[in-house]
């Protein structure tokens, strides 16, 4: 199953286009696209079954999306999950995961216009996960049972913030307006062979940047879910960008950073692509 936010309204993507779940599932479930992921075995189960929506009513295109998460509870980073990554940052390979957030107001949509502020700004593709169930101290075995699916995302990073100061400052310098794009839909684990395995990369004006593989990660999803489950309570709609691998512009030589007129286009095999576009900072910053 696919679901995805066009014109704030929650949808269901079927081959051929989408399905206005509200109308089609006669006010079963709310057009909220946030609300959703509280009812998300129901909604699977409407998907799938007689009741389901048996064919599109509209087109989708991709371009017209907003978040298909617009208004998480909670908003979870890790960093240094990739080896090659952790290296490349000038950083040992982590023993326990590196946790920071991303607070809620930096979320967008799968294709943007992205102002960068003043500094050095940075590129990470990353694979989301979208909780379906509320989750406390769940075994890593369980894990996988408690995601509603993936998406793609970019965890845009202003380098400079983040290193200045006596310590790091990983939440602002990661929150800026827009610098959480994700979408274009998100994908129930059912549908991968195996979601813990899936090519990974994004592009900088057509030139390839990162690429690589979810399996790659040092710690797995499962055991992110365990461990942030053992700490803290998750909420059915929180998600997790699970890490990076190398490639980031922070980590080349000389480094490399987002200008104005770039296109960043980043993709998940099996979910899709996002591409933001960047421009000059005209007072204020955020999505155009």
């Amino acid at each position: 199953m696919r679901v995805a936010t066009i014109d704030g309204r929650v949808k269901l993507i079927v081959p051929g286009g989408a399905v206005d779940i509200e109308r089609a599932s006669n006010g079963q479930f709310s057009s909220d696209p946030q609300a959703v992921y509280a009812r998300f075995e129901e909604l699977r189960t409407w998907s799938s079954g007689a009741s389901g929506a048996s064919g599109a009513d509209e087109p989708f295109d991709p371009t017209l999306a907003g978040p298909p998460v617009p208004a998480p509870r909670q908003v979870f980073g890790i960093g240094l999950n990739y080896a090659d990554h952790a290296t490349e940052s000038g950083f040992t390979k982590p023993d326990t995961p590196v946790v920071f957030t991303k607070f809620p107001s930096a979320i967008a949509g799968p294709v943007t216009t992205v102002r960068l502020p003043p500094g050095s700004v940075d590129w990470e593709v990353e694979v989301v996960v979208v909780m379906g169930k509320v989750s406390a101290s769940v075994p890593v075995g369980d894990a996988w049972d408690h995601v509603a699916g993936l998406t793609v995302g970019q965890d845009l990073s202003e380098r400079d913030l983040q290193r200045s100061g006596p310590a790091p400052q990983f939440n602002l310098a990661k929150s800026h307006p827009s610098f959480a794009p994700m979408g274009p839909c998100v994908v129930t684990v059912d549908e991968f062979d195996n979601p813990d395995d899936l090519e990974l990369g994004c592009e900088v004006n057509g030139v390839v940047m990162q690429q690589g593989r979810s399996s790659d990660m040092i710690f797995s999803v499962s055991e992110l879910i365990a461990y942030l489950s053992g700490i803290v309570t998750l909420f059915p709609g929180d998600i997790i960008f699970t890490g990076t691998p190398s490639g980031v512009g922070m980590g080349r030589t000389p480094p490399l950073y987002l200008r104005e007129g770039d296109v960043l286009r980043s993709w998940i095999e099996g979910i899709g692509t996002i591409t933001q576009t960047f421009v000059a900072t005209t007072g204020t910053n955020g999505e155009g």
